[in-house]
């Protein structure tokens, strides 16, 4: 696989950024990736501007039904936010630079903090469909790394630490104020697959086995960039099924947005609360 050079990936991510600069009325200060069925909470930002991806310098374009393919930028619980309404995957053909570019332009617009969604299959038989889980932690042995390459020293080291990649301090005011709210929010870790298939019923329990409480496709990239950079993280997972092996149904993309159309109501009033919170 062929990296940029650190001098040319740096200089995209600087002209990404410049162009989208001209577009906002301010500097943003919290990152927001939705995922799938779970763009709507960009639905409250006020007087949103939003920016197409396929107008942006070097941007990759999101392929995956449920995604919008497009930033909204606006005032969020009166933060200042940009939010991604759809992501993308490795599985879609992008390298692992690409898939995790927008967070390195959020880092250069001025972002300090990033909360990420996912929509995931749930491996601890204590969840179930609906339910919304605080990220503690992730595994990712697909060998594969957002921080392979050339490193840009501009942005963090070329040895990162990745004990506190989901803040943990932020994560315990998290579990408390939804407690408050009486939000049944469980905390997990996620265990990254790189699809596009689910995973198959071994590789389910083999992720069980090594202490993962859900697994997806997508954040464990985005989320080791974020914390690369100096970027507070904090990881939402909303449950949409039950992992392969344990759900005795097929398990399709539909029901995962059906799910998290389901729980909205409650994901959006979790998510406000953490935005006030930063």
């Amino acid at each position: 696989m062929a990296y940029l050079s650190e001098q040319e990936h740096t200089k995209q991510i600087r002209e990404a950024a410049d162009f989208i600069k001209t577009k906002l009325p301010f500097e943003p200060e919290i990152g927001l990736i939705l995922g799938s069925g779970l763009g709507v909470v960009a639905d409250y930002i006020e007087s949103p501007v939003h920016i197409p991806y396929e107008t942006i310098p070097y941007f990759p374009v999101s392929t995956v039904e449920g995604h919008a393919g497009q930033f909204a930028v606006g005032y969020f619980m009166g933060k200042r936010v940009i939010a991604m309404q759809g992501r993308f995957h490795y599985y879609e053909g992008y390298t692992m630079q690409e898939v995790v570019f927008p967070v390195r332009v959020m880092k250069a617009l001025g972002v300090e903090h990033l909360i990420v969604t996912n929509a995931a299959g749930g491996v601890n038989r204590d969840f179930s469909g609906g339910t919304l889980m605080l990220i503690s932690d992730q595994i990712n042995i697909m060998g594969v790394s957002p921080l392979m390459g050339p490193n840009l020293s501009e942005y963090g080291p070329r040895f990162p630490d990745a004990s506190n990649i989901y803040n943990a301090e932020f994560n315990a005011k998290v579990l408390k104020a939804a407690e408050e709210m009486g939000i049944g929010l469980k905390q997990g870790v996620y265990f990254y697959f790189t699809g596009p298939s689910y995973e198959t019923p071994a590789e389910v329990r083999l992720a069980g086995l090594l202490g993962g409480d859900a697994v997806g496709m997508s954040t464990a990239p985005e989320a080791l960039t974020a914390a690369h950079m100096g970027i507070k993280v904090t990881g939402i997972s909303c449950i949409t099924n039950m992992a392969a092996g344990i759900q005795k149904t097929a398990l399709n993309h539909a029901e995962v947005v059906e799910t998290a159309k389901r729980v909205q109501d409650t994901f959006i009033q979790l998510v406000k609360r953490i935005v006030e919170m930063v």
